[in-house]
């Protein structure tokens, strides 16, 4: 038995089942120490459902206690990804301890031709919970998981962003039809886009086409309906910066809305994405954001490889845009002071690597402003309205 690093309680393998588990659409697999069972290789595939998870678990428990072990305790993992956290939150309903493991902190065998299945990759998930367990806390990194109210939340932030994408594409695409014409100077997101589209000619001075007129109309009703769903979502994320914050998130974004150079879509995201988790410490959260150093120094070899980027995309590109507002909105600011120190009269090159260091630094101090209420150092706020 020993201590997990955390804090958790005693693990008494003898009356504990530890339960790893490998998720795919096809099947689940399974590995499992099973109290009273050491020598035995708990393995198994089962259909990819809640209902054979259940009755996996209760056949283990069964075989532990024909050896004459009960279970009492169930410690149960699985890798964060496409599944989401709606297994861990049935897992826990059911009074299942769970751990959702961040896949790119479980260590891998590094030769170039390797075993790889579901059953290995099952058995590793099921030593690296282990070893977790036995308190080794750098075996692997356990992502927190959200409450259900602030995932759902998320959503419309992240819709936003495909939105936006989408409506660059379809822009895009009109704007390549009208180039094969000869067409210049349109812009298809202003409001008067259908009256103009009529009056457009062509380089030799004829209408549009029949066939590409039709085509950019139906690629201007899509775009139309991007732009009102856009339009709807950004009231709806306004709203709450407007109106009196009926929770915590609600209360952190008006609070980082309240400083100078972060506007509302910044501050949903930063809150929506990473500050209603918590974080034990500030160096968590920089690796949630994908921001931390990844260098390279084995022998005489030494060298910086970049951030990481293994965390939070989304929260990563809002901290290097803000990194570079900061600069503007902020100047007297002690990040950027600390910025202009470091880089002086440096290059372009320089500047860009050392804006990613600013944007760390800047996602902490923003995340203890938010959370505990202290002011970044130097930093001014919005005049009152």
């Amino acid at each position: 038995m020993s201590q997990s690093f955390n804090g958790a309680e005693v693990v008494q393998y003898d009356r504990t089942l530890v339960l790893a588990i490998e998720l795919s659409n096809k099947n689940w697999v399974l590995a499992a120490q099973v109290p009273g069972l050491p020598q035995t290789k708990a393995k198994r595939a089962i259909e990819p459902n809640k209902l054979a998870l259940q009755s996996a678990i209760d056949g283990y428990c069964a075989r532990a206690a024909a050896a004459g072990h009960l279970v009492d305790r169930v410690v149960a993992t699985y890798e964060a990804g496409w599944s989401g956290f709606w297994l861990a939150r049935w897992l826990i309903a059911k009074g299942v301890e769970v751990h959702v493991i961040q896949p790119s902190s479980v260590p891998v065998d590094r030769r170039m031709r390797r075993a790889k299945s579901d059953g290995i990759d099952a058995e590793l998930l099921l030593r690296t919970l282990l070893a977790w367990l036995r308190g080794e806390p750098r075996v692997c990194s356990m992502v927190p998981i959200p409450d259900e109210a602030d995932e759902d939340a998320r959503r419309s932030v992240r819709e936003r962003t495909e939105l936006v994408s989408e409506r660059v594409s379809l822009a895009n695409r009109i704007g390549a039809v009208l180039a094969t014409l000869g067409v210049e100077d349109y812009n298809p997101l202003l409001k008067n886009r259908r009256r103009r589209l009529a009056d457009l000619r062509t380089g030799l001075g004829d209408p549009i086409p029949p066939h590409a007129l039709a085509k950019i109309e139906r690629l201007l009703s899509r775009l139309e309906l991007v732009l009102d769903q856009i339009a709807t979502l950004e009231h709806d994320r306004d709203e709450v910066a407007e109106v009196p914050a009926s929770d915590d998130a609600s209360r952190m974004i008006q609070q980082l809305c309240s400083l100078r150079g972060i506007g509302v879509q910044s501050a949903t995201i930063l809150v929506r994405e990473a500050f209603v988790r918590r974080f034990a410490k500030a160096k968590a959260l920089g690796s949630y954001a994908g921001l931390t150093a990844t260098p390279y120094n084995s022998g005489g070899v030494e060298r910086e490889q970049g951030i990481g980027k293994a965390g939070n995309r989304r929260l990563r590109t809002v901290m290097v845009e803000l990194a570079w507002l900061w600069q503007r909105y902020q100047p007297g600011a002690a990040q950027v002071a600390w910025f202009r120190e470091r880089t002086g009269s440096t290059g372009r090159r320089v500047r860009k690597v050392m804006v990613v260091a600013l944007a760390r630094k800047l996602l902490i101090a923003l995340w203890r402003f938010a959370v505990d209420g202290v002011v970044p150092e130097g930093a001014t706020m919005k005049p009152a309205v």
